[in-house]
């Protein structure tokens, strides 16, 4: 029995340590304090915990969302429809929810600098509410979820380049 402790342990071990560090090439997940990439440990790779969360995490909680589903969602220039991956996510984003009933969240819609200042915030909502109807329609119950634009004030990546503007047209589940 011990030994077979101790292979587990050492294996955790192994993949921790092969786990590739922040500064990687992957897709941009996070709670805007800045990019995480789309692997972030707990996701797979590191041990998992009680009720699903990686060790270490309170379950329910943002950082919980964060390493095991991701918090946000990219939509294409001027769009609100959910691209197939963004799909893939906020399935993940309902069964979390599912598992952690207690949790009531809020959406964000963000756009590009691209646009007036009106013009993104509705776009911002838009983007906002097609992620909460595809979370209703998933059996979430809609008094748990709210929505608020903030169009184009709340850049995660500065800049006038396709790559910043396509991670700051983004949806971002937040834990309340």
């Amino acid at each position: 029995m011990r030994v077979k402790i101790f292979a587990a342990a050492a294996a955790l071990l192994f993949l921790a340590a092969c786990e590739s560090g922040t500064s990687g090439s992957g897709g941009v997940i996070g709670s805007g304090s800045g990019p995480v990439l789309a692997n972030p440990p707990g996701t797979g790779q590191a041990g998992i915990g009680q009720a699903g969360a990686p060790r270490g995490v309170v379950p329910g909680s943002q950082e919980d969302l964060q390493q095991s589903v991701g918090d946000r969602i990219f939509f294409a220039s001027d769009r609100t429809d959910l691209t197939p991956e963004a799909r893939r996510t906020v399935e993940g984003w309902a069964m979390w929810l599912r598992q952690n009933p207690g949790v009531s969240a809020t959406i964000e819609g963000h756009a590009d600098e691209r646009g007036t200042r009106e013009y993104n915030l509705a776009l911002g909502e838009r983007r906002a509410a097609a992620a909460r109807n595809a979370l209703i329609a998933q059996g979430v119950d809609p008094r748990r979820l709210s929505t608020v634009s903030y169009g184009k004030e709340r850049p995660q990546v500065l800049g006038s380049t396709e790559q910043a503007w396509a991670q700051n047209r983004r949806g971002v589940l937040l834990v309340n």
